[in-house]
């Protein structure tokens, strides 16, 4: 990760489509966090800052259109809408909404990365603040560009392999990330055993009762999650 790198949050109840995008866009230079509904995305907005938003308009529960009105009621940021509705009515009930571009699916994988770009370059960009992206939850803040944790403004030391699972977890604050993901995204994928120990390591530093996470908990059958506050 570097301070330069797009952090997109991609909201679909699609889990395979989320996957796909995920990695995707991963492998195309940018940030990638994952919402399965507009629940699960307003925890991680309220945690983290983004630089988009790709949002499915079809999803149980409160809508995408929903979900864009609310956000852009209090958050400037992009909003790019995926949906199997392509009807002229349905991109300009989108647009109205809110959202800065209209994705009809099916789409091609080339188009969603230039409709991206195009987003992106005509966004106003702030100065970059000295730190990174930050996630808070209790004493603790973690800056996840730079790996850094402090406990009340004051510097946690961590192993770099604490530092990388920590960053990844909470880059998708409120997602559970499955031990395989977690192993393959901190280099750890043929020995997930590393995963559960940098998990025990971490809580030690991060819970006040390591036994009864606050936090970083466990779901079981699933993986682990970071909870932010």
């Amino acid at each position: 990760m570097t301070p330069d790198q797009p952090h997109i949050l991609v909201v679909d109840d699609d889990t395979r489509l989320r996957s796909l995008l995920r990695k995707y866009l991963s492998d195309n230079g940018f940030l990638v966090s994952t919402a399965a509904d507009a629940t699960e995305a307003r925890t991680q907005l309220a945690a983290m800052a983004f630089d988009l938003l790709v949002l499915d308009v079809m999803m149980p529960g409160e809508s995408g259109l929903e979900l864009t009105r609310a956000v852009r009621g209090e958050n400037p940021v992009p909003i790019l809408l995926l949906t199997a509705m392509s009807e002229a009515a349905d991109r300009i009930n989108g647009l109205e909404s809110g959202a800065d571009d209209y994705l009809a699916k099916p789409f091609e994988p080339r188009e969603l990365l230039l409709r991206i770009a195009s987003i992106l370059r005509r966004a106003p960009r702030e100065p970059s603040p000295p730190a990174g992206k930050e996630c808070r939850f209790g004493r603790f803040s973690f800056d996840v560009t730079r790996a850094e944790l402090r406990e009340d403004g004051q510097p946690v030391h961590l192993t770099s392999a604490e530092a990388g699972l920590l960053a990844v977890l909470a880059a998708a604050p409120g997602e559970t990330l499955s031990r395989e993901e977690l192993g393959s995204r901190t280099g750890n994928a043929g020995n997930l055993r590393t995963v559960d120990v940098q998990v025990t390591r971490l809580r030690k530093k991060l819970e006040d009762d390591p036994r009864l996470p606050r936090y970083l908990q466990t779901v079981r059958g699933r993986g682990y999650v970071l909870w932010p506050d």
